[in-house]
């Protein structure tokens, strides 16, 4: 009787180490989400919102590490469990700078005067912006349905978003350098496109961990980045 009801415990434990990276997903999601469409659409509301909500993301992060580090001081799991503890606070990790991200994104809503920037650039930004926001919210629904093989694929997509910011940015140095007006909204959406681009990075870095818990076995570690933005230039 004592043992299953060890066993129950650890399971409820776990369970409810799972619902917080489910919850921070899912907000993770949502503060990308909102940190694009107020950039897009200069919704301050909307931006502060997002900003607040880091303080939660925050908060869940805090609790599952306390709840992770109990539960391995109390229960002292083996294997797979032990994995899928410390995968956990792996991904909390990256969820909570996905968080920071969009966070900063937000940030930036205010100082983007956004009519002066070309229609075309906008829609750009947004186009990466949904391939960042479906690798967020695909990650951790594939985590949930325990599939190994969608995380492995998930992981390789990260190359469209690397593809999508090197575009992205040539075309705002293009901008700038045939207009000098240009230069401020430009370089408010150079940061946030890179940040995008980051938040894709630690998308991968959870799909990763997340592969890790549910197979015992590394994805390989030699997916090429993609981003060129160190050696590029517009032509002349």
């Amino acid at each position: 009787m004592g043992e299953h009801h060890t066993v129950a415990s650890f399971d409820e434990d776990l369970g409810a180490i799972s619902k917080l990276i489910s919850d921070m997903g899912e907000l993770a999601g949502s503060m990308v989400g909102g940190a694009t469409r107020a950039l897009l659409t200069s919704d301050n509301a909307l931006a502060q919102r997002v900003v607040s909500d880091d303080a939660i993301m925050d908060a869940r992060q805090r609790e599952l590490d306390d709840r992770a580090i109990t539960l391995i001081a109390k229960r002292q799991p083996m294997a797979n469990d032990l994995r899928a503890v410390v995968g956990s606070i792996r991904m909390a990790g990256d969820l909570e700078r996905i968080g920071d991200l969009a966070k900063n994104i937000a940030k930036r809503v205010g100082t983007v005067g956004l009519s002066v920037t070309p229609r075309d650039l906008s829609h750009s930004i947004d186009v990466m912006a949904q391939l960042v926001l479906v690798q967020v919210q695909g990650v951790i629904e594939e985590y949930a349905a325990a599939d190994a093989a969608a995380l492995a694929k998930l992981r390789n997509d990260d190359e469209r978003i690397d593809v999508k910011y090197t575009s992205v940015f040539r075309e705002l140095l293009t901008y700038m350098m045939e207009d000098p007006r240009n230069i401020t909204a430009c370089t408010h959406l150079l940061f946030c496109a890179k940040n995008l681009e980051r938040i894709g990075d630690h998308v991968t870095n959870i799909a990763e961990n997340a592969y890790y818990v549910l197979t015992g076995t590394q994805l390989p570690a030699n997916r090429p980045k993609q981003d060129e933005t160190a050696m590029s230039a517009p032509a002349a």
